[in-house]
């Protein structure tokens, strides 16, 4: 993938799921059970084409393309009561709590846009609310009456632009994504977009984002006009 201009910004919006938090395997290994109990499989394909949606739009892509004898609703009620036993004690992945905290320190706005629900996030953050609470806002996709489409659409980072008290333009913010219909959605709303993605995507499908990194452990904040670290 060829080298892209990198541009300087000034506010930072996160995804979730799979970039701040370890919970994508968890959700996989969940919708697995359930396809299980009906003798389905839970095909890899199916999995990446389920992240960064909201949960009603995962649950649909879950039914539809596993053939499962379930309806939407039927499927989520399974759904969230396995999340509410696995998703209390969530670990943050690497490099995630350094950079949080290195652009509070450094009065770096920054905002969460999640597609999970507004109930979900305070069960996966159960253990690190002192940290999640250093986040300018949070713009809960799934249930957030402003986000009209999920990702991949762009609503979820326009929305949470538009909420920074300065209304930065969208050329101004930096999304940090883990999946592909992350990444799609960040480009479409006119932003850049760091890329942390799930090892097992190939290159074509980050081939999108402006960087793509191992983890959040290797962002040079510099290259993007932020502060740079100390340490």
């Amino acid at each position: 993938m060829a080298q892209k201009v990198l541009r300087n910004v000034t506010h930072c919006i996160f995804d979730m799921d799979g970039l701040l938090l370890d919970t994508e395997k968890i959700y996989e290994e969940i919708t697995r059970q359930i396809a299980a109990a009906f003798g389905r499989p839970y095909p890899e394909a199916v999995r990446f084409r389920v992240m960064g949606t909201t949960e009603q739009r995962s649950a649909e892509i879950a039914v539809t393309e596993c053939k499962l004898p379930l309806s939407v609703g039927e499927f989520l009620q399974r759904y969230h009561k396995l999340c509410g036993e696995r998703l209390h004690n969530v670990p943050l992945l690497e490099g995630a709590e350094r950079l949080l905290r290195h652009l509070h320190a450094n009065n770096v706005p920054f905002a969460l846009a999640t597609s999970s629900g507004a109930d979900m996030v305070e069960l996966k953050t159960t253990h690190h609310r002192e940290l999640f609470d250093l986040f300018n806002h949070r713009v809960c996709g799934s249930t957030d009456k402003d986000v009209k489409n999920g990702k991949p659409a762009p609503d979820i980072f326009l929305v949470a632009k538009d909420r920074f008290e300065d209304k930065p333009a969208a050329g101004d913010c930096l999304v940090f994504e883990d999946s592909p219909n992350g990444v799609t959605a960040a480009i479409s709303a006119g932003m850049q977009v760091v890329m942390v993605p799930d090892p097992r995507l190939s290159k074509e499908r980050c081939n999108n984002a402006t960087q793509v990194l191992r983890s959040l452990e290797d962002f040079k904040p510099e290259e993007f006009g932020l502060p740079p670290f100390k340490d």
